[in-house]
């Protein structure tokens, strides 16, 4: 008798922890900016895998058909962030990133002589950003915004870098 009074009270207790937010299992993310897609056809997909309720490491990659935009014609990079809000892997968030990109030169000086108008860089930057989740946790909806420094631009080349996005992603 004391034996399966034991195991029920060692069951009872394994079935009825406490916690103040349901487990979270889907701890990796894929997002699609569709504000960019929509405002200049670049498409930039991320993906982000939690640490903890509050971090995460993510990276971005975007392709586009005009070397000249802004941030040139492809991207890839790192990002860090960090979540302020009050439900877990969601709200106000903070981060920094990285983004080494390439482009080409859209000046059309003739008395330039012979150059290679083709860069490649990389960028050091921190953002900004709030992100809403459904009630499942399985779909988010985010808008972010950022600025970065190219480490080495060219002298053609600007020397800030801009992140904008207003991205829709899925949770597994």
């Amino acid at each position: 008798m004391k034996n399966t009074v034991l195991i029920l009270l060692v069951l009872s207790g394994y079935f009825l922890r406490a916690q103040a937010y349901p487990a979270f299992n889907d701890n990796q993310e894929l997002k699609f900016n569709i504000g960019l897609f929509l405002a200049t056809t670049t498409i930039d997909a991320s993906y982000e895998y939690y640490l903890t309720e509050d971090t995460s490491f993510g990276g971005t990659v975007y392709f586009d058909n005009d070397a000249t935009d802004y941030n040139g014609n492809f991207g890839i990079g790192p990002n860090f962030r960090a979540y302020f809000g009050y439900a877990p892997r969601s709200g106000f968030f903070a981060e920094a990133f990285g983004l080494y990109y390439t482009g080409e030169d859209d000046s059309a000086s003739d008395n330039l002589g012979a150059r290679n108008n083709d860069y490649n860089t990389f960028a050091l930057g921190l953002g900004l950003g709030n992100k809403w989740v459904t009630r499942s946790q399985k779909f988010t909806m985010e808008f972010s915004g950022g600025f970065g420094r190219n480490i080495n631009p060219a002298n053609f080349q600007d020397t800030f870098v801009y992140r904008v996005g207003l991205s829709v992603g899925f949770r597994f």
